[in-house]
């Protein structure tokens, strides 16, 4: 029975202690508001970002690794042709995998029989990143003809984006703050309550890259049956969300 007592005790002390801490919590929250501001910038990217890969097929692992790195290394020499830096090129992906004949399932007395798949070949696949800077985004058509005509076969998620966006962040965060601070003086006028401190400052943040989405024949590449497309950077995004929560007198 005392033990019964006790923990009853226990548990009542704990609930009033929660309620308390709920009544202090509403009570701090009616005494609060929070405001909202947005800030966006528009900006030109200075980085191209593709992908271009080399896919080789042939019938030992010499053979396959011969042919795809003759592929790529042209490949590599038409980027580096074109003046890009050696440092904006990263090789991202390299795989070996084994091909198979597969063997239809034998089945006896209703049991299936443990077939053997043999190897008839390998096929190899090799990509790499390129960045593309501002100076060179002119010769980016160029890069994409080029490349396909050494014998690229795997072309791909080209977008553009801002290398240092920091700076227009801040851009971004000011417009917001400023926004913020304007709503609540607006509201504060309007209601007729005052604003005490600052107390919470929450940003959020977005920036959208811009895809590629069009191209556009415009003449011959290194080979005239590749034509050279017409790359149109546009603009991106970036677009600071703030919160300001201010004490109410």
């Amino acid at each position: 029975m005392l033990a019964a007592i006790l923990v009853v005790g226990v548990l009542v002390f704990f609930v009033g202690q929660m309620v308390y801490q709920s009544q202090i919590l509403d009570q701090q929250n009616a005494n609060q508001i929070t405001v909202t501001g947005s800030g966006k910038i528009y900006a030109k990217p200075d980085v191209a970002v593709i992908s271009l890969g080399v896919t080789a097929e042939a019938s030992t692992v010499a053979e396959v690794t011969k042919a795809n790195t003759e592929k790529m290394n042209a490949v590599i020499a038409a980027v580096k042709a074109l003046n890009v830096d050696e440092k904006d090129i990263q090789t991202t992906n390299y795989n070996l995998t084994p091909n198979y004949d597969i063997q239809p399932m034998v089945y006896s007395s209703y049991y299936p029989v443990k077939t053997t798949n043999k190897i008839i070949g390998y096929t190899l696949q090799q990509n790499i990143q390129v960045k593309i800077r501002e100076n060179n985004f002119e010769k980016i058509g160029d890069i994409l003809a080029k490349t396909t005509t050494a014998g690229a076969n795997l072309v791909g998620d080209l977008q553009f984006t801002i290398d240092n966006p920091e700076k227009f962040r801040d851009q971004a965060r000011a417009k917001a703050i400023a926004e913020a601070k304007t709503n609540a003086s607006n509201l504060a006028k309007e209601s007729g309550i005052k604003l005490g401190k600052l107390i919470n400052v929450y940003e959020g943040y977005n920036s959208y890259p811009v895809m590629y989405s069009s191209a556009k024949a415009m003449g011959a590449g290194a080979d005239s049956a590749v034509p050279v497309p017409t790359i149109q950077p546009g603009q991106q995004e970036i677009d600071v969300s703030i919160n300001l929560t201010y004490k109410v007198k």
